[in-house]
């Protein structure tokens, strides 16, 4: 189930990017000799250089120079690597004040390191290939404005997107992928289709759900608790701001303030914006005494939850500042713990394949150096993710030390109808708030133990799955998912209170159906339909009032014949009921 690239490749491909990103940056510098450098790294799927200065690069910037690495590529320049200590790298990059900056933020003890390809010298620790013609295919993508370190407070920098790939087959499937994937933007797809907006009004980052957008999250929502409640869940709501005590025990306080939106006085009292759930369900599971024979404990809530990004980072519904998270935890004994880890599993792959969701990437992380709670829980609970992993046959990538420092855990990237991969699901163990915030249950021996807790989101959050699905099916929704799954186009006015009876017969069927009475004409109705990618078109004119019947166009404009009302309404049904 899980697809990667091999490791080389993927190396290979770092090295190359981050190459190529230097030669970027010695031609605009060659260019404009005032720019000052920001950073240059490779990306999953590109690179980037970061420009400190006035000009806005436009597209014919990008050609140039695009055109003028080809020089330096052909020339196959060496990358020559170099170490100095901190004053003579200072004085190397005493016209560069953003490389100043970073060198200061190095370690006292680390060495400061750059590369050299022809004339060109850039602070930095590498990898690259070991020369420029080693760079096969690349393109200059587009250029976007950038904070300095994304904080909102510093210069606002010139961002070039570019990316490589190792021959030009694929750096053009790769560019394929990118016209198709600005088709499916979930944010002009949902404008086109009236599903949602963001308001300035209101502020970034924080969404209006509109009518038929809300149709579908309600939809997403209904299945998710129904799925739930059939895994043995019981789900409860939490309250949208919690007293400062809690976040202090909490740790989020101390560890994630600069997420989280300013404190509300109340009654001499500090309060917050919850930006998760967790100590709310922390907390419930302290409302009673619990022993061995109530755990398992499953808690699910879809819990809107509040922080604070960057205003340079929001996209969307891909990044918010409010999010609708699907989450849960579960409180179990050591000896539960596998099995556990085997029903989340279940449930994940049910509710993603069940949205067309069939190839996937799984990544297991592992103890970090710092971390907390006790080794012996560390490896029950490592042991217990990649047994299970390995008893069902899942190929994953192992991420030594690269878990939170509260527990190991299992992120599940899902790949989209373009083949693009999204992190959704998070199945987390959880050590730290188990111990702050005291919870114990009383053992078969009598004695008091500390449960193990599972935190997991399938979904990851209701708005990112949401864009997600609209760019995965370019807006166009399965019948189950669709917010108007029929629309009834009549002919001619005449035609009207015919349509208005098969819509009345259609909705006392839970069928989501319009009748579409505009003054217009017929060919003019269907291609709206069309547009808004409403599944189904019953068309109905004197034939179809004669026969009692409707005509059936499906969305792709396929020619469904005549059917009954009866037998329309059970095709729709069915397609509901199996949410093919």
């Amino acid at each position: 189930m899980s697809e990667g690239l091999n490791p080389e490749l993927i190396e290979h491909r770092k090295r190359m990017r981050h190459s190529a990103a230097h030669v970027l940056a010695d031609i605009v510098t060659r260019n404009h000799p005032d720019i000052r450098l920001g950073i240059g790294p490779p990306t999953e799927n590109g690179f980037y250089y970061d420009f400190l200065t006035d000009k806005t690069f436009s597209e014919d910037d990008l050609k140039g120079f695009e055109k003028q690495m080809q020089a330096v590529i052909k020339d196959d320049l060496e990358f020559i690597y170099k170490e100095y200590d901190r004053e003579t790298a200072k004085l190397l990059n005493a016209d560069q004040p953003l490389k100043l900056e970073l060198i200061d933020d190095l370690p006292e003890d680390e060495p400061i390191s750059t590369y050299t390809h022809g004339k060109f010298e850039d602070l930095c620790g590498g990898p690259h290939v070991k020369s420029t013609g080693e760079i096969k295919a690349y393109k200059l993508l587009q250029v976007a404005g950038a904070y300095w370190r994304g904080d909102e407070n510093r210069p606002m920098l010139q961002r070039i997107y570019g990316t490589a790939f190792e021959n030009p087959e694929e750096l053009e499937k790769y560019l394929e992928n990118v016209e198709e994937a600005k088709k499916r933007d979930h944010r002009l797809i949902g404008k086109k289709l009236n599903l949602f907006s963001i308001s300035e009004d209101i502020g970034p980052g924080l969404v209006i759900w509109h009518p038929k957008g809300a149709i579908v999250r309600g939809i997403i929502e209904d299945f998710w608790k129904s799925e739930h409640t059939s895994a043995g869940y019981s789900l409860i709501y939490t309250p949208h701001i919690g007293k400062s005590d809690l976040w202090k025990t909490s740790g989020h306080l101390e560890f994630y303030s600069d997420n989280m939106f300013a404190p509300m006085d109340m009654d001499g009292q500090d309060y917050y914006l919850k930006p998760m759930n967790c100590p709310f369900h922390m907390t419930y599971y302290k409302t009673d005494l619990r022993s061995y024979r109530d755990l398992p404990l499953r808690i699910g809530e879809i819990g809107t939850v509040y922080r604070y990004e960057r205003g340079g980072v929001l996209s969307g519904l891909l990044r918010v500042r409010g999010l609708t998270q699907d989450d849960a935890h579960i409180f179990c004994r050591e000896d539960q713990v596998q099995n556990e880890v085997n029903q989340i599993l279940d449930l994940t792959f049910h509710l993603l394949s069940t949205f067309g969701f069939t190839d996937y990437r799984v990544m297991l992380a592992t103890q970090p150096e710092k971390a907390v709670g006790e080794k012996s829980q560390w490896d029950v609970a490592t042991q217990a993710l990649k047994d299970t992993l390995n008893s069902r046959g899942i190929d994953y990538d192992l991420d030594e030390g690269g878990g939170a420092f509260y527990g190991p855990k299992i992120d599940i990237h899902i790949k989209d109808a373009i083949g693009r991969l999204w992190q959704v699901t998070t199945i987390q163990f959880d050590f730290n708030l188990p111990d702050r915030f005291e919870l114990q249950y009383i053992g078969e021996d009598g004695a008091k133990h500390e449960p193990y807790v599972l935190h997991r989101a399938l979904l990851g959050s209701m708005e990112r799955f949401m864009g997600i699905l609209i760019e995965h099916y370019g807006g166009a929704f399965p019948t189950w998912l669709a917010p108007i799954q029929a629309i009834i186009i009549p002919i001619a006015s005449r035609h009207e209170k015919y349509g208005t009876k098969v819509v009345d017969e259609l909705s006392n069927f839970g069928i989501r159906c319009e009748l579409d009475d505009r003054n217009e004409r017929m060919g003019s109705k269907i291609r709206g339909a069309q547009v808004q990618k409403i599944p189904y078109m019953l068309v109905v004119g004197d034939r179809e009032v004669d026969t009692k019947s409707v005509s059936v166009r499906y969305k792709t404009g396929t020619d469904l014949g005549s059917m009954s009302i009866a037998q329309i309404t059970q095709k729709i049904a069915d397609e509901s009921k199996l949410k093919s």
